[in-house]
């Protein structure tokens, strides 16, 4: 089994011979995934631009308060990569502040990738975190969403017929009526509202509200989401998911159903 070292060297050397062949910037990269809408976006912008995505990273925290990656429903990433056709690889993490970093180089190191992809978009500590563990595995980062406009992305995701539905809200102006809604150009407008009410950030940076992808322009299949339970404490909740399937686009129904 080749060493780190090794590893790196032929990672740099098929970095110069795709250069010398001409073929530009397209790369062969891992993307970060927490089956919800950010991740999903930047994993589509990547494939537009023609960089080649051959693993799915997902980590899955012990605790609901990681700092870094997604909870609710972190276990549909399975059916999200077996429908996108990509391999994924899973790793627990602790969840514990900094401590989760290291689980995320563990998941990385093994990977035979160039650069990593992931959907920050306003958080300097996500995105600042994530290239210190590429730089330490002489991996790029890309960030395709960072800074651009919120409201944009979301509109993005409609004319791109992404189907996205919130299941997480934890911020002042959310209701439980919130858990399980798709979203739309109605729900854009509401998020708009809540921001300029209780600026909260649209786009859910701030862990204001959380997702799930149901279907995609990389998606061969939609998930259809069969079983799903709600869980409400004081001004917080969730839509855990307990049955979900895989079925074919044309077939394409209410998610609840």
């Amino acid at each position: 089994m080749e060493n780190r070292n090794q590893r790196d060297l032929r990672k740099s050397q098929h970095q110069i011979n795709r250069i010398n062949q001409g073929l530009g910037g397209t790369m062969r990269l891992a993307a970060l995934v927490s089956g919800g809408k950010d991740s999903a976006l930047a994993l589509n912008r990547a494939l537009q631009k023609g960089h080649q995505i051959t693993f799915l990273v997902s980590l899955v925290p012990k605790r609901k308060d990681s700092w870094m990656f997604h909870f609710p429903n972190i276990h549909l990433t399975e059916m999200f990569a077996e429908t996108a056709e990509i391999q994924l690889v899973k790793r627990e993490t602790t969840g514990i502040k900094e401590e989760e970093l290291e689980d995320l180089r563990l998941a990385l190191e093994t990977l035979d990738v160039e650069g990593v992809v992931s959907g920050a978009i306003a958080s300097q500590y996500q995105k600042e975190r994530i290239e210190g563990v590429c730089k330490k595995l002489n991996l790029r980062s890309f960030t395709p969403l960072w800074h651009q406009d919120p409201i944009k992305l979301l509109e993005e995701l409609l004319r791109l017929k992404f189907e996205v539905v919130f299941t997480g809200v934890s911020a002042y102006g959310f209701t439980e009526q919130w858990l399980g809604r798709q979203m739309s150009a109605e729900t854009i407008r509401a998020l708009m509202d809540l921001q300029s009410k209780h600026q909260i950030s649209p786009v859910g940076e701030g862990g204001e509200y959380e997702t799930l992808v149901l279907d995609a322009p990389f998606f061969k299949k939609r998930i259809r989401l069969v079983e799903t339970e709600i869980v409400w404490e004081k001004q917080s909740g969730y839509l855990q998911v307990t049955k979900a399937l895989l079925v074919e686009k044309q077939t394409r129904q209410n998610s609840s159903q």
